[in-house]
């Protein structure tokens, strides 16, 4: 079957205001001297895994709820200049929006604000199965209404992956995306036992390959079974801002596997473009292309094989 979409992208589509703090936790003040600056642009998950997809060669298209405000102005714009085609299904309270306190050496802490969703948000069903109909794959995120969209997804027939970041392996909301993925990506920072959680999501769920990032400790892999570690790749320039790392691991990932490759490849893959991600302030949403990413991947193989 002729597919006119390789991967669509489902939810995640918002502006950040990145702050610069001194430290995390920020340390009490009236007040603190931001250098350099504040910062609002467009870019959150699905907007950062649909441009990162599409700086790699894949046919992309993004579907998500938006606001008639200056927010999805700038999501708009930001898909119309990186030529992602967007779909977006107005959302009355707003487009979604957060602040990113980005600390000195990177780490940040978001604060999402909640008013601008409603647990009676939806996807609309037809048009959920009008791009699957034309699509390879679908990359879910986490937000109300694609959980609502997953079974409409499966009896399409296309694959689905999702990432579930922070999941601390209990919170039930996560599980229906967990369960429901066929590649599965998600931060080890808040797991007591990474592998106890990966092999949770494949023994109860459809999950053929989950893969937790661990930040400079790279990343684990478990398929078939068997629980690999990968080494993180050596970031090309000084590392910056971890913003938007996992989902430029997971359009790495992602490119290699419907290219054919073999799932520890398809993870070596996402580690280098998730360190290429770390070099980039998060007041941008650059992607790294294919040419620096076959580079990298081919750098990293040679370093590795010694």
């Amino acid at each position: 079957m002729d597919h006119e979409i390789d991967v669509l992208v489902l939810g995640g589509a918002g502006v950040d205001t990145i702050v610069h703090v001194p430290e995390l936790p920020v340390p009490f003040a009236d007040s603190h001297m931001i250098r350099p600056g504040i910062v609002t642009r467009a870019g959150q998950s699905g907007d950062f895994v649909a441009l990162a997809a599409s700086a790699l060669g894949l046919r992309t298209h993004h579907l998500d709820l938006l606001g008639d405000d200056p927010e999805g102005d700038l999501v708009r714009a930001l898909h119309r200049d990186r030529a992602v085609p967007l779909t977006a299904v107005p959302q009355p309270l707003g487009t979604k929006r957060a602040v990113n306190l980005v600390g000195p050496d990177g780490r940040r802490m978001s604060l999402y604000d909640a008013t601008r969703a409603a647990d009676t948000d939806r996807l609309p069903e037809a048009l959920v199965r009008e791009l699957a109909a034309v699509s390879r794959h679908a990359h879910v995120v986490i937000t109300q209404p694609c959980a609502h969209a997953l079974p409409v997804l499966r009896d399409a027939g296309v694959t689905i992956s999702t990432d579930l970041h922070d999941w601390d392996g209990a919170n039930p909301y996560h599980e229906a995306f967990a369960l429901e993925a066929d590649l599965v990506f998600l931060s080890a920072a808040a797991l007591d036992d990474p592998e106890r959680t990966m092999r949770g999501i494949t023994g109860r769920g459809r999950a053929r390959a989950v893969v937790a990032t661990a930040g400079a400790d790279g990343a684990y892999l478990l398929a078939d079974g068997e629980l690999t570690h990968v080494p993180a790749a050596r970031p090309p320039a000084p590392v910056v801002d971890s913003n938007g790392a996992g989902d430029a691991f997971a359009a790495a990932f992602l490119h290699a596997w419907l290219h054919g490759e073999p799932l520890h490849r398809c993870a070596l893959h996402g580690t280098v473009a998730g360190a290429y991600a770390c070099t980039v302030p998060s007041t941008r949403a650059d992607s790294i292309g294919l040419p620096e990413l076959r580079a990298g991947v081919a750098e990293e193989e040679r370093r590795r094989a010694g």
